[in-house]
């Protein structure tokens, strides 16, 4: 199944991008060849540039407090663990007090680094990182792989807060939901959203088999799905066939 995830609200929205962000670098990290070095680097800019919103690190504590907020509100009902609870709790602990003992923004650290961030002011140049541009960043990449995993994982270190409170964060989103199969008639699926609750986000997985990609859009009182399929130039077109597929909805 392919799962697409749709954020009802702009917060959301860069929790996700930062998310996707994080998941790429570790994997980019891991690797041991130069290039996947570079873009692991690239990554970590991105993760920067995105992280540079005002208000992002006191939206993620305030999350967290929400959150443990209403996990205390569980205590002394027969039907939680209390031991998993108290774990649960502690995790999100830990990711609150790393986060605030930052000063400032996340990596405004590595920006004293003038030999990262004379990288980062070549990178969007297309082929500015090049030998003859970079002669240092050219020898590091010729260093051994694992040289230069510590050095990403040294500079990744700064970022790590803000990724640990991040995957808390969405994991329990995601756990609030309950999938359900649906039906699209025609290619079209809407579903008025009960009132009362607050819905942050849609996830959506559907059968690859289909060969049918999801268009999403809604707000706090509607969700609407429109199936398109890619025509032979690749350009996607709406698809007037029935189709099932699941979607789980997030509070």
């Amino acid at each position: 199944m392919i799962l697409y995830e749709y954020p009802f609200n702009e917060r959301l929205r860069t929790y996700l991008r930062l998310e996707s962000l994080f998941r790429r670098l570790g994997e980019l990290i891991a690797r041991p060849y130069p290039t996947d070095h570079h873009f692991a680097l690239v990554t970590i800019f991105e993760i920067m540039d995105v992280a540079a919103r005002v208000d992002l690190k006191s939206d993620v504590l305030k999350d967290l407090e929400k959150q443990k907020a209403l996990l205390d509100s569980y205590r002394g009902n027969p039907s939680i663990a209390t031991e998993l609870l108290d774990q649960i709790i502690g995790r999100m602990d830990e990711c609150f007090a790393a986060l605030n003992a930052q000063n400032g923004k996340t990596g405004q650290i590595l920006t004293e680094n003038d030999w990262l961030m004379a990288i980062r002011s070549r990178i969007s140049i297309p082929g500015g990182t090049c030998g003859f541009d970079l002669p240092a960043y050219h020898a590091w990449q010729h260093q051994d792989s694992e040289a230069r995993q510590r050095a990403l994982e040294g500079w990744t270190a700064a970022l790590t807060p803000l990724a640990d409170a991040l995957f808390v964060l969405m994991q329990m989103l995601r756990d609030t939901g309950v999938p359900q199969r649906v039906a699209a008639e025609n290619g079209q699926f809407q579903q008025n959203l009960p009132t009362g609750r607050s819905f942050q986000l849609l996830r959506l997985r559907i059968d690859p088999a289909l060969d049918l990609v999801p268009e999403i859009s809604g707000n706090r009182l509607l969700v609407s799905v429109r199936l398109m399929r890619a025509d032979a130039n690749g350009k996607l077109q709406p698809c007037a066939e029935d189709a099932n597929f699941e979607i789980t909805l997030c509070a």
